[in-house]
Protein backbone atom coordinates (compact mmCIF):
# COMPACT_ATOMS: atom_id res chain seq x y z
CA UNK A 1 0.00 0.00 0.00
CA UNK A 2 1.42 3.16 -0.77
CA UNK A 3 0.64 5.91 1.47
CA UNK A 4 0.49 9.77 0.13
CA UNK A 5 -0.85 13.05 0.92
CA UNK A 6 1.08 16.52 1.22
CA UNK A 7 2.41 18.73 3.18
CA UNK A 8 3.75 22.26 3.49
CA UNK A 9 0.24 24.30 1.88
CA UNK A 10 0.24 20.74 -0.75
CA UNK A 11 3.66 21.22 -2.10
CA UNK A 12 5.43 18.60 -0.79
CA UNK A 13 4.00 15.12 -1.78
CA UNK A 14 4.46 12.05 1.07
CA UNK A 15 5.11 9.36 -0.55
CA UNK A 16 6.00 5.85 1.07
CA UNK A 17 5.56 2.18 0.77
CA UNK A 18 3.90 0.49 3.45
CA UNK A 19 2.25 -2.66 3.15
CA UNK A 20 -0.61 -3.83 5.98
CA UNK A 21 1.96 -6.06 7.34
CA UNK A 22 5.02 -3.56 7.52
CA UNK A 23 2.87 -1.17 9.09
CA UNK A 24 1.52 -4.00 11.54
CA UNK A 25 5.02 -4.95 12.09
CA UNK A 26 6.22 -1.46 12.60
CA UNK A 27 4.08 -0.59 15.04
CA UNK A 28 4.97 -4.11 16.89
CA UNK A 29 8.27 -3.20 16.98
CA UNK A 30 8.06 0.35 17.80
CA UNK A 31 4.92 0.60 19.54
CA UNK A 32 3.25 4.77 19.88
CA UNK A 33 2.71 5.42 23.49
CA UNK A 34 -0.64 5.47 25.01
CA UNK A 35 -1.83 9.15 24.90
CA UNK A 36 -4.83 10.27 27.56
CA UNK A 37 -7.59 11.17 25.56
CA UNK A 38 -8.45 14.36 27.33
CA UNK A 39 -11.99 14.75 27.16
CA UNK A 40 -12.52 17.20 30.17
CA UNK A 41 -9.69 19.88 28.97
CA UNK A 42 -10.32 23.40 30.14
CA UNK A 43 -9.58 25.92 27.20
CA UNK A 44 -8.53 29.66 28.61
CA UNK A 45 -8.86 30.99 24.94
CA UNK A 46 -12.82 29.79 24.86
CA UNK A 47 -13.38 31.94 28.33
CA UNK A 48 -15.00 35.30 28.16
CA UNK A 49 -12.70 37.98 29.92
CA UNK A 50 -13.84 38.46 33.65
CA UNK A 51 -14.85 34.80 33.93
CA UNK A 52 -14.35 33.29 37.33
CA UNK A 53 -12.96 29.94 37.12
CA UNK A 54 -12.08 26.69 38.76
CA UNK A 55 -9.96 24.28 37.64
CA UNK A 56 -7.25 21.58 37.96
CA UNK A 57 -3.81 22.44 36.52
CA UNK A 58 0.10 20.95 36.02
CA UNK A 59 2.37 23.50 36.77
CA UNK A 60 5.36 24.53 34.44
CA UNK A 61 7.28 26.50 36.41
CA UNK A 62 7.48 29.95 38.06
CA UNK A 63 9.30 33.61 39.10
CA UNK A 64 9.12 36.32 41.88
CA UNK A 65 8.52 39.37 40.02
CA UNK A 66 8.67 43.11 40.78
CA UNK A 67 5.64 46.15 39.33
CA UNK A 68 6.97 49.26 38.81
CA UNK A 69 5.80 50.78 42.20
CA UNK A 70 7.94 47.97 43.95
CA UNK A 71 5.40 45.73 45.08
CA UNK A 72 6.26 41.37 44.42
CA UNK A 73 4.36 38.74 42.55
CA UNK A 74 4.27 35.93 41.38
CA UNK A 75 4.25 35.06 37.13
CA UNK A 76 3.26 31.70 36.89
CA UNK A 77 2.98 29.08 33.45
CA UNK A 78 0.69 26.19 33.87
CA UNK A 79 -0.22 23.62 31.34
CA UNK A 80 -2.96 21.23 30.51
CA UNK A 81 -4.16 19.22 27.30
CA UNK A 82 -4.72 22.29 25.54
CA UNK A 83 -1.58 23.99 25.90
CA UNK A 84 0.11 26.41 28.26
CA UNK A 85 -1.61 29.17 30.34
CA UNK A 86 -0.06 31.95 31.83
CA UNK A 87 -0.98 33.20 35.14
CA UNK A 88 0.26 35.92 37.88
CA UNK A 89 -1.30 36.44 41.94
CA UNK A 90 -0.76 39.55 43.65
CA UNK A 91 0.79 39.60 47.07
CA UNK A 92 -1.97 40.29 48.60
CA UNK A 93 -1.90 39.82 52.18
CA UNK A 94 1.51 37.71 51.27
CA UNK A 95 0.46 35.83 48.92
CA UNK A 96 3.82 35.42 47.76
CA UNK A 97 6.16 34.12 50.79
CA UNK A 98 2.79 31.92 51.35
CA UNK A 99 2.76 30.30 47.98
CA UNK A 100 6.19 29.40 46.68
CA UNK A 101 6.51 26.51 49.61
CA UNK A 102 3.98 25.32 47.70
CA UNK A 103 5.24 25.75 44.37
CA UNK A 104 8.09 24.40 45.53
CA UNK A 105 6.94 21.22 46.79
CA UNK A 106 4.18 20.29 44.22
CA UNK A 107 3.34 20.32 40.65
CA UNK A 108 -0.25 19.60 40.59
CA UNK A 109 -2.49 22.62 42.09
CA UNK A 110 -6.36 23.33 42.08
CA UNK A 111 -6.94 26.52 40.80
CA UNK A 112 -9.52 29.88 41.33
CA UNK A 113 -8.98 32.54 39.29
CA UNK A 114 -10.51 35.20 36.96
CA UNK A 115 -9.84 35.52 33.17
CA UNK A 116 -7.65 38.44 31.84
CA UNK A 117 -7.63 39.41 28.33
CA UNK A 118 -5.15 41.76 27.19
CA UNK A 119 -5.03 42.83 23.44
CA UNK A 120 -6.06 39.41 22.61
CA UNK A 121 -4.05 37.24 24.95
CA UNK A 122 -5.87 35.52 28.17
CA UNK A 123 -4.34 34.86 31.33
CA UNK A 124 -5.30 33.97 34.81
CA UNK A 125 -5.32 36.40 37.85
CA UNK A 126 -5.32 33.51 40.72
CA UNK A 127 -7.27 34.08 43.94
CA UNK A 128 -6.85 31.32 45.65
CA UNK A 129 -4.74 27.79 44.88
CA UNK A 130 -4.09 24.91 46.34
CA UNK A 131 -2.10 21.71 45.78
CA UNK A 132 -3.52 18.61 44.86
CA UNK A 133 -2.55 15.45 46.97
CA UNK A 134 -4.57 12.88 44.90
CA UNK A 135 -2.65 10.55 43.08
CA UNK A 136 -3.39 11.19 39.62
CA UNK A 137 -1.67 11.15 36.52
CA UNK A 138 0.22 14.87 35.72
CA UNK A 139 0.76 13.80 32.07
CA UNK A 140 -3.04 13.57 31.33
CA UNK A 141 -2.66 17.12 31.66
CA UNK A 142 0.16 18.27 29.26
CA UNK A 143 -0.39 18.93 25.46
CA UNK A 144 -0.15 16.57 23.01
CA UNK A 145 -0.13 16.32 19.09
CA UNK A 146 -3.79 15.20 18.01
CA UNK A 147 -1.88 14.04 14.51
CA UNK A 148 -1.70 10.01 14.21
CA UNK A 149 1.03 8.69 16.26
CA UNK A 150 0.88 5.39 14.97
CA UNK A 151 0.93 6.97 11.25
CA UNK A 152 4.24 9.04 11.89
CA UNK A 153 5.70 6.12 13.20
CA UNK A 154 5.02 3.91 9.99
CA UNK A 155 6.56 6.97 8.08
CA UNK A 156 9.31 7.76 10.29
CA UNK A 157 10.59 3.80 9.89
CA UNK A 158 9.21 3.57 6.12
CA UNK A 159 12.31 6.42 5.61
CA UNK A 160 14.92 4.42 7.58
CA UNK A 161 14.26 1.08 6.72
CA UNK A 162 14.76 2.76 2.92
CA UNK A 163 18.56 3.72 4.08
CA UNK A 164 21.75 1.81 3.32
CA UNK A 165 24.18 0.70 5.50
CA UNK A 166 26.12 2.23 7.89
CA UNK A 167 23.40 5.06 8.22
CA UNK A 168 20.11 2.31 8.46
CA UNK A 169 22.27 0.35 11.03
CA UNK A 170 22.64 3.68 13.08
CA UNK A 171 19.17 5.26 12.97
CA UNK A 172 17.88 1.66 13.92
CA UNK A 173 20.35 1.40 16.65
CA UNK A 174 18.97 4.97 18.44
CA UNK A 175 15.26 4.43 17.85
CA UNK A 176 15.70 0.25 19.27
CA UNK A 177 17.52 1.93 22.68
CA UNK A 178 15.28 5.55 22.81
CA UNK A 179 11.86 4.63 21.27
CA UNK A 180 10.26 4.67 24.17
CA UNK A 181 11.25 8.35 24.84
CA UNK A 182 11.71 9.63 21.50
CA UNK A 183 8.07 9.14 20.75
CA UNK A 184 6.57 11.22 23.11
CA UNK A 185 8.91 13.88 23.82
CA UNK A 186 8.06 17.44 22.88
CA UNK A 187 10.84 19.18 20.66
CA UNK A 188 10.30 22.64 22.77
CA UNK A 189 9.10 24.25 25.55
CA UNK A 190 7.55 27.08 24.03
CA UNK A 191 7.82 28.27 19.85
CA UNK A 192 7.36 25.38 17.74
CA UNK A 193 6.05 21.20 18.82
CA UNK A 194 5.83 22.55 21.94
CA UNK A 195 3.44 19.23 23.27
CA UNK A 196 3.75 15.33 23.62
CA UNK A 197 4.93 13.68 20.29
CA UNK A 198 6.54 16.98 18.93
CA UNK A 199 10.18 15.31 18.56
CA UNK A 200 8.38 12.50 16.14
CA UNK A 201 6.55 15.15 14.29
CA UNK A 202 9.14 17.35 13.47
CA UNK A 203 12.10 15.07 12.72
CA UNK A 204 9.10 13.39 10.16
CA UNK A 205 8.65 16.89 8.90
CA UNK A 206 12.12 17.52 8.52
CA UNK A 207 12.42 14.46 6.21
CA UNK A 208 9.27 15.56 4.36
CA UNK A 209 11.45 18.67 3.16
CA UNK A 210 14.68 16.56 2.63
CA UNK A 211 12.87 13.67 0.33
CA UNK A 212 11.07 16.98 -1.44
CA UNK A 213 14.30 18.34 -2.02
CA UNK A 214 16.36 15.40 -3.05
CA UNK A 215 13.94 12.89 -4.58
CA UNK A 216 11.02 14.54 -5.84
CA UNK A 217 12.37 17.20 -7.69
CA UNK A 218 15.06 16.76 -10.31
CA UNK A 219 17.40 19.60 -8.87
CA UNK A 220 17.96 20.27 -4.93
CA UNK A 221 18.50 24.34 -5.63
CA UNK A 222 15.48 24.19 -7.91
CA UNK A 223 13.96 22.59 -4.84
CA UNK A 224 14.92 24.97 -2.43
CA UNK A 225 13.47 27.93 -4.72
CA UNK A 226 10.45 26.25 -4.86
CA UNK A 227 10.09 26.19 -1.44
CA UNK A 228 11.29 30.34 -0.80
CA UNK A 229 8.46 31.22 -3.68
CA UNK A 230 5.73 29.36 -1.39
CA UNK A 231 7.14 30.66 1.64
CA UNK A 232 6.43 34.24 0.01
CA UNK A 233 3.35 33.45 -1.28
CA UNK A 234 1.99 32.32 2.13
CA UNK A 235 3.45 35.82 3.74
CA UNK A 236 1.50 37.73 1.04
CA UNK A 237 -1.64 35.45 1.77
CA UNK A 238 -1.41 36.70 5.74
CA UNK A 239 -0.35 40.10 5.11
CA UNK A 240 -3.38 40.73 3.27
CA UNK A 241 -5.85 38.71 5.34
CA UNK A 242 -4.82 40.76 8.40
CA UNK A 243 -5.25 44.09 6.00
CA UNK A 244 -8.96 42.77 5.14
CA UNK A 245 -9.69 41.87 8.79
CA UNK A 246 -8.49 45.47 10.09
CA UNK A 247 -6.62 43.71 12.52
CA UNK A 248 -3.05 44.15 12.29
CA UNK A 249 -0.12 42.37 14.05
CA UNK A 250 2.67 41.55 12.38
CA UNK A 251 4.30 39.62 15.59
CA UNK A 252 1.47 36.86 14.40
CA UNK A 253 2.88 36.48 11.00
CA UNK A 254 4.37 33.15 10.75
CA UNK A 255 7.25 34.30 7.95
CA UNK A 256 7.86 37.42 9.17
CA UNK A 257 11.71 38.52 8.31
CA UNK A 258 12.50 34.87 6.81
CA UNK A 259 12.71 35.34 3.48
CA UNK A 260 15.44 37.13 3.18
CA UNK A 261 16.85 34.65 5.31
CA UNK A 262 16.32 31.85 3.48
CA UNK A 263 18.20 33.01 0.14
CA UNK A 264 20.95 34.15 2.58
CA UNK A 265 21.13 30.57 3.04
CA UNK A 266 20.64 29.79 -0.76
CA UNK A 267 23.77 31.77 -1.36
CA UNK A 268 25.33 30.00 0.38
CA UNK A 269 24.47 26.58 -0.80
CA UNK A 270 25.58 27.80 -4.28
CA UNK A 271 29.59 28.04 -3.60
CA UNK A 272 28.96 23.70 -3.39
CA UNK A 273 27.22 23.52 -6.72
CA UNK A 274 29.86 21.03 -7.66
CA UNK A 275 28.61 18.54 -4.75
CA UNK A 276 26.17 15.93 -4.63
CA UNK A 277 24.25 15.61 -1.28
CA UNK A 278 24.48 12.17 0.39
CA UNK A 279 20.73 11.47 1.08
CA UNK A 280 21.21 8.91 3.44
CA UNK A 281 23.53 11.28 5.73
CA UNK A 282 21.19 13.56 5.63
CA UNK A 283 18.32 11.56 6.65
CA UNK A 284 20.40 10.05 9.45
CA UNK A 285 21.57 13.70 10.63
CA UNK A 286 17.70 14.93 10.92
CA UNK A 287 17.67 11.67 13.23
CA UNK A 288 19.63 13.38 15.87
CA UNK A 289 19.19 16.59 14.53
CA UNK A 290 17.21 17.24 17.76
CA UNK A 291 17.28 13.71 19.68
CA UNK A 292 19.59 15.68 22.53
CA UNK A 293 16.06 17.15 23.53
CA UNK A 294 15.40 14.28 24.82
CA UNK A 295 18.43 15.78 27.62
CA UNK A 296 17.60 19.31 27.28
CA UNK A 297 13.86 19.47 28.76
CA UNK A 298 11.99 18.01 31.44
CA UNK A 299 8.61 16.71 32.26
CA UNK A 300 6.04 15.14 33.80
CA UNK A 301 6.68 11.50 32.98
CA UNK A 302 9.84 11.55 31.46
CA UNK A 303 12.51 8.65 32.17
CA UNK A 304 16.32 9.73 32.46
CA UNK A 305 17.75 6.67 30.58
CA UNK A 306 19.80 8.90 28.26
CA UNK A 307 22.12 10.55 31.00
CA UNK A 308 22.58 6.96 32.03
CA UNK A 309 23.77 5.77 28.67
CA UNK A 310 25.91 8.72 27.89
CA UNK A 311 27.36 8.70 31.43
CA UNK A 312 26.79 5.44 32.80
CA UNK A 313 29.74 5.96 35.56
CA UNK A 314 27.96 9.37 37.07
CA UNK A 315 26.76 9.48 40.22
CA UNK A 316 22.96 9.13 39.03
CA UNK A 317 21.48 10.24 42.22
CA UNK A 318 20.12 13.73 42.03
CA UNK A 319 17.89 13.05 39.32
CA UNK A 320 16.16 9.80 40.60
CA UNK A 321 13.38 11.60 42.89
CA UNK A 322 13.01 15.07 40.95
CA UNK A 323 9.70 16.77 41.02
CA UNK A 324 8.45 17.10 38.00
CA UNK A 325 6.24 19.30 36.46
CA UNK A 326 4.66 20.62 32.89
CA UNK A 327 7.63 20.82 30.20
CA UNK A 328 10.28 23.03 30.94
CA UNK A 329 14.34 22.94 30.79
CA UNK A 330 16.01 20.59 32.26
CA UNK A 331 18.05 22.01 35.11
CA UNK A 332 21.69 19.96 33.61
CA UNK A 333 20.45 19.69 30.14
CA UNK A 334 20.33 23.19 29.84
CA UNK A 335 24.24 23.49 30.84
CA UNK A 336 25.21 21.52 27.67
CA UNK A 337 21.84 22.15 25.29
CA UNK A 338 20.30 19.72 22.25
CA UNK A 339 22.81 20.29 20.03
CA UNK A 340 25.61 18.83 21.46
CA UNK A 341 23.94 15.77 22.89
CA UNK A 342 22.97 15.28 19.66
CA UNK A 343 26.92 14.82 19.00
CA UNK A 344 27.36 12.78 21.63
CA UNK A 345 24.35 10.71 21.14
CA UNK A 346 25.76 9.92 17.63
CA UNK A 347 29.09 8.92 18.42
CA UNK A 348 28.37 7.01 21.66
CA UNK A 349 25.70 4.81 19.46
CA UNK A 350 28.45 4.24 16.94
CA UNK A 351 30.86 3.27 19.45
CA UNK A 352 28.38 1.25 21.27
CA UNK A 353 26.89 -0.60 18.60
CA UNK A 354 30.55 -1.00 17.22
CA UNK A 355 29.29 0.34 13.75
CA UNK A 356 31.82 0.83 10.81
CA UNK A 357 31.71 4.34 9.34
CA UNK A 358 34.37 6.69 7.55
CA UNK A 359 35.88 9.23 10.04
CA UNK A 360 34.43 11.20 6.97
CA UNK A 361 31.22 10.55 7.76
CA UNK A 362 30.87 10.99 11.01
CA UNK A 363 32.48 14.61 10.54
CA UNK A 364 29.70 15.11 8.17
CA UNK A 365 26.77 13.96 10.37
CA UNK A 366 28.50 15.67 13.42
CA UNK A 367 28.52 18.98 11.21
CA UNK A 368 24.82 18.57 10.40
CA UNK A 369 23.82 18.29 13.90
CA UNK A 370 25.82 21.42 15.05
CA UNK A 371 24.90 23.73 12.42
CA UNK A 372 21.03 23.16 11.80
CA UNK A 373 20.37 26.16 14.00
CA UNK A 374 21.79 28.22 10.84
CA UNK A 375 23.46 31.35 12.60
CA UNK A 376 25.26 30.99 16.12
CA UNK A 377 23.13 33.64 17.77
CA UNK A 378 19.98 31.49 17.09
CA UNK A 379 22.23 28.50 18.82
CA UNK A 380 24.26 27.11 15.92
CA UNK A 381 27.78 25.99 16.79
CA UNK A 382 28.93 26.73 13.66
CA UNK A 383 29.31 30.12 12.09
CA UNK A 384 27.49 29.16 8.96
CA UNK A 385 27.03 25.63 7.39
CA UNK A 386 30.31 24.76 5.60
CA UNK A 387 28.46 21.25 3.44
CA UNK A 388 25.47 21.20 1.02
CA UNK A 389 24.15 18.77 3.32
CA UNK A 390 24.61 21.16 6.14
CA UNK A 391 22.77 24.07 4.25
CA UNK A 392 19.53 21.62 3.16
CA UNK A 393 19.27 20.61 7.15
CA UNK A 394 19.12 24.18 8.11
CA UNK A 395 16.49 25.02 5.43
CA UNK A 396 14.48 22.24 6.34
CA UNK A 397 14.34 22.85 10.45
CA UNK A 398 13.87 26.38 9.54
CA UNK A 399 10.51 25.66 7.26
CA UNK A 400 9.27 23.31 9.29
CA UNK A 401 9.62 24.99 12.72
CA UNK A 402 7.31 27.83 11.37
CA UNK A 403 5.37 26.06 9.25
CA UNK A 404 4.36 24.35 12.50
CA UNK A 405 2.45 26.93 13.51
CA UNK A 406 0.06 27.36 10.36
CA UNK A 407 -1.38 23.51 10.90
CA UNK A 408 -4.90 23.54 12.32
CA UNK A 409 -4.25 20.27 13.31
CA UNK A 410 -0.92 20.05 15.51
Amino acid sequence: MTEESTYFYGLIPIQFEASESEREQILKEFPPPLLPAGEETFHLQDEINGNLVRVRLLLNDYSVETTKTGKQYLKIRFSNNAGNINAKMWDNQGAVETTKPLLDDYSLFDVEAKVEDYKGHKSLTINKIKPCKEDINPFTLLAYTKQSIDDLTVELFSYLNELQSPFKDISLAAMHRFWDQFCLRPAAKGYHHNYLGGLLKHTVGLMRFARFILKTEDNHYQAIMKLINHVEKAHKRDIWNQIQAANVNTQQLVWKDTIDHLYTMLYGMMDHTQKNPNYDLIMTSILFHDIGKLLEYDHAGKKYEEFKFLFPTADHASIENRKQTGIIMDELGVMIGHIPYGVLMLSKIIETEGIQVTLEDIHHMSHCILCHHGLPEWGSCIRSPQTIEGYIIHIADYLDSRYENTEETK
